[in-house]
C-alpha cells in the first residue's frame, strides 16, 4: 500500500482539478444567464422605448398639424371680412372702412405655445398677439378676453424673440440640413397638389437612402456587436417609418391649405419646419403673400412639450429625458423624433427581479452542495479506510508480536520437557503452569479476534437471558478470580442485596468477556501497584444495573482516552513497551455492551487508577 500522504496528495490534486472545472462551469453559466438576462432587457428597452417614439409623434403630430393648418392671413392681428361675408355689410357706409376681423390666434390659446411671429421681407418681426391698437376700427373688435396683461406678456415675449431670431438666421437655418425647404418657386407651380403630393424634387433628392445592414446581422445567431448593428438598422427603420407619416400628415395639410387659399392675396405656403435657433424650439414655414415671400412660425414652449411628453410614455421608459439635436440631424436617427428635432435618452428601464434565486442559479447551487458533499464524503471514506488499513497493519505487527512470545516459549519448554532436561519434579511442574498461562492468553486473544470478526460480520454471542445480578455474578466469578490468582492481585466483589436482586437482560457470555478484559487489563496496567486490589461494584441507576471495574494502577491519559474504544489501536512497537495486547480488548468490550443494548464507559475515579463502567438494561 502507498504511503498516505501520497493517497492524500492524488485526493487533493483530484479535488483541485473538479473544483476548478466546476468554478469555470459555474462561471460560464452565470455569464450566460446575466447575458441573457441583458438581452432581455435590451429587447424589452427597445420595444418600450419605440412604443414611446411612436406615442410622441402621435401626440406633436396634433400639435404641428394645428399650426401648420393655420391660412398665412393668421399672422396679422387683424384683416377685413372675407368676401364670404361681404353681403351682410350691404348696407354699410362706403365712407366707412369694413370692419376688421381678429386673428383667432389672439383667442385661440395653446399651452405649449409662447408667440405667434411674422417676418417680412424687410425683416421687421410682428406677432398678431401683439396688435396694434391705433386704428379706431380696430380697437372696436379687439376681443374682450384678449386683456391688457395679456398683451403686454405678449409683447415682451416678442422683445425677447427679436433678440434670438432674425430673417437672415431663418433662412440659413431652412437652407441647412439634409431636408431643405422647398423654395418659394416649387411651391407656386401650376399644379400645387402635386408637388406636394409627390413632394418637391430638391426635397426627393436630398433625403438620404436607407443602406443596407451588414450581412452578417441578418442571421440568426449574432455575436453582441452585430446585434447592435442590426437594432441600430431597425431603429432607422422605425424612425424612416415615423418621419413619412409626418410627411404625408404635413402634404394632406397643405393640400387642405392650398385648396383653400382665402382671398388675402396668399399664393402658397410651405409645410411647417422645427427649428432649434439659440437653443429655442420655432416652427418655421415659407407663405406668399400679394407676391411677398413671408417668414410664418410659432415659438413653442420647450420646457413645458418636454415634460408633456416624458409624462405621457412615464410607464414605458420612467427614467427617460429628450435632449434637443442641433448638429447634423442623420448623425444618429436610432432614437431621434421625426416630428421635431429631439432625442430620445431612454435610460434603464428597469426590470422587476425574480424573487430568490433563478432556476439556473438554484440548479448550480444545488450541484455544488452535491461536490462539495460528494467530496467530503468521498475524503471521509478515504480517510477512514487509510486509518483503517493502518490500524489493521498495527494489529497484524502486533499480533505477530504477540504470538511470537508464547509461542518462543511453548517450543523451548516443551522441548526441554520432552527431551528430559528438567529433572526436578517442582521446575516441571512450574514450566507446565506456565504453559497454560501461556495458552489461556493465546485463547483470550484468539476470542476476543473471533468475537470482533463476529459482530463486524453481525453475528450476537447469543441470546440474552433475563436474571439477576446476582446470578450473573456468580456464573463470571470463578474465570475472573482464575485471572486475578495468577496476577497476584486480589479482587474484590462487592454487590449488595438491593443491587443483587435487581433482574436485569444479558447475555451472559458476553459479559462474561466484556468483565474479563476489563479485569484482564487492570491485572496488567495495575501490576507495578502498591495496592493490587481489582474492585468490581453493582450499583442500581435509572433503569440500569451499572457493574464498574475499578484498579489503582497508573490511570489512563486524555490523550488515550479519545482512542481507547478503537480496534487495532496498539501497534507492535508500543505493545513492546507497554503491557502484552493487540488492542482489540476495549474495543470489542464497548461493541459487546453496545450489540446488548447498554454501553461501557471510562470513569474519572477520585484517586489514582482507572475506572469502567458496564450499564446493563434492567428487566
Amino acid at each position: 500500500m502507498k504511503r498516505p500522504w501520497q493517497i492524500a496528495l492524488v485526493f487533493a490534486v483530484a479535488l483541485a482539478v473538479l473544483l476548478a472545472a466546476m468554478g469555470w462551469i459555474s462561471s460560464e453559466v452565470l455569464r450566460l444567464e446575466r447575458d441573457q438576462a441583458e438581452a432581455k432587457r435590451l429587447a424589452l428597452q427597445e420595444e418600450n422605448v419605440r412604443l414611446a417614439l411612436w406615442r410622441m409623434e402621435s401626440a406633436l403630430a396634433l400639435l404641428i398639424a394645428q399650426e401648420s393648418a393655420r391660412p398665412p392671413a393668421d399672422y396679422t392681428a387683424f384683416r377685413p371680412v372675407d368676401a364670404a361675408y361681404a353681403e351682410q355689410f350691404q348696407a354699410w357706409p362706403a365712407s366707412k372702412p369694413l370692419p376688421q376681423v381678429p386673428s383667432p390666434i389672439l383667442v385661440q390659446t395653446s399651452p405649449y405655445v409662447r408667440l405667434h411671429f411674422q417676418i417680412d421681407a424687410e425683416g421687421r418681426l410682428t406677432s398678431p398677439q401683439v396688435p396694434s391698437l391705433s386704428d379706431a376700427a380696430k380697437d372696436y373688435v379687439l376681443p374682450k378676453q384678449v386683456s391688457a396683461k395679456t398683451r403686454a406678456a405678449a409683447k415682451s415675449r416678442l422683445e425677447r424673440l427679436g433678440t434670438i431670431v432674425s430673417r437672415d438666421a431663418l433662412e440659413t437655418a431652412l437652407a441647412d440640413g439634409t431636408e431643405p425647404m422647398p423654395s418659394m418657386a416649387g411651391v407656386a407651380t401650376a399644379d400645387p397638389q402635386q408637388e406636394i403630393r409627390d413632394g418637391p424634387r430638391d426635397l426627393q433628392q436630398a433625403r438620404p437612402q436607407p443602406q443596407a445592414p451588414p450581412q452578417e446581422a441578418q442571421g440568426r445567431a449574432q455575436p453582441p456587436p452585430q446585434q447592435q448593428v442590426a437594432q441600430a438598422w431597425r431603429n432607422v427603420k422605425e424612425w424612416e417609418a415615423r418621419r413619412q407619416q409626418m410627411d404625408d400628415l404635413s402634404r394632406d395639410i397643405n393640400l387642405q391649405i392650398i385648396g383653400n387659399l382665402d382671398a388675402s392675396g396668399a399664393t402658397g405656403v410651405t409645410v411647417m419646419r422645427p427649428l432649434w435657433i439659440g437653443g429655442e424650439l420655432l416652427l418655421v414655414r415659407w407663405a406668399r403673400i400679394e407676391g411677398a415671400d413671408y417668414l410664418q412660425g410659432a415659438w413653442l414652449d420647450w420646457p413645458a412639450i418636454r415634460s408633456w411628453l416624458l409624462d405621457g410614455v412615464l410607464d414605458l421608459v420612467p427614467l427617460a429625458d429628450l435632449a434637443p439635436v442641433t448638429g447634423n440631424p442623420d448623425e444618429d436617427r436610432t432614437r431621434r423624433l421625426a416630428a421635431i428635432p429631439v432625442r430620445l435618452i431612454p435610460g434603464k428601464v428597469p426590470v422587476r427581479e425574480a424573487d430568490g434565486l433563478s432556476p439556473v442559479a438554484l440548479s448550480l447551487v444545488v450541484a455544488w452542495v452535491c461536490v462539495l458533499g460528494g467530496a467530503a464524503a468521498a475524503g471521509m471514506l478515504l480517510t477512514g479506510a487509510v486509518r483503517l488499513s493502518e490500524r489493521r497493519g498495527d494489529f497484524v505487527s502486533a499480533v505477530t508480536h504477540e504470538l511470537r512470545t508464547p509461542l518462543t516459549t511453548f517450543r523451548m519448554y516443551s522441548e526441554m520437557l520432552a527431551e528430559g532436561m528438567v529433572p526436578d519434579e517442582d521446575r516441571r511442574r512450574q514450566y507446565l503452569t506456565t504453559l497454560r498461562a501461556e495458552a489461556e492468553r493465546l485463547t483470550h486473544m484468539v476470542e476476543n479476534v473471533l468475537a470482533y470478526a463476529r459482530l463486524e460480520r453481525g453475528r450476537g454471542t447469543g441470546e440474552a437471558e433475563r436474571l439477576t445480578l446476582a446470578e450473573l455474578m456468580g456464573r463470571v466469578r470463578d474465570r475472573l478470580e482464575r485471572r486475578t490468582r495468577g496476577a497476584g492481585a486480589d479482587l474484590v466483589i462487592d454487590v449488595g442485596d438491593e443491587a443483587g436482586a435487581a433482574i436485569v437482560w444479558a447475555r451472559v457470555s458476553a459479559v462474561e468477556q466484556i468483565l474479563y478484559n476489563l479485569v484482564d487489563n487492570a491485572c496488567k496496567y495495575a501490576a507495578s501497584a502498591s495496592d493490587r486490589r481489582i474492585h468490581l461494584t453493582a450499583a442500581l441507576a435509572d433503569g440500569e444495573a451499572v457493574l464498574t471495574v475499578r484498579d489503582y494502577g497508573p490511570g489512563i491519559s486524555r490523550a488515550e482516552a479519545r482512542r481507547l474504544f478503537r480496534p487495532f489501536s496498539k501497534s507492535a512497537s508500543e505493545a513492546a513497551v507497554s503491557a502484552p495486547g493487540v488492542g482489540l480488548g476495549l474495543a470489542l468490550a464497548h461493541r459487546l455492551a453496545r450489540d446488548m443494548g447498554g454501553d461501557l464507559r471510562l470513569e474519572r475515579p477520585d484517586a489514582d487508577g482507572a475506572a469502567f463502567a458496564l450499564h446493563l438494561l434492567r428487566a
